[in-house]
């Protein structure tokens, strides 16, 4: 009869990548999540900036 062989896969092998960021994100949370919000909010500010600039100067040059 022939062998079964079995293939045993290490969590921690294919984890180690994702754990420190995991204990990272558990004690900083708080911490990640203000930046992110803070991060979407000056892209925000940036696209609407840029618009009001873009209408201005439209509307600037459209006096000529």
């Amino acid at each position: 009869m022939g062998e079964i062989k079995f293939q045993v896969y290490n969590k921690c092998s294919t984890g180690a990548k994702k754990a420190p960021a995991t204990r990272r994100s558990k004690g900083h949370g708080f911490t990640n999540k203000c930046a992110a919000l803070v991060k979407e909010q000056r892209a925000r500010i940036y696209i609407l900036r840029r618009c009001a600039t873009m209408l201005l100067c439209w509307y600037i040059q459209g006096d000529d």
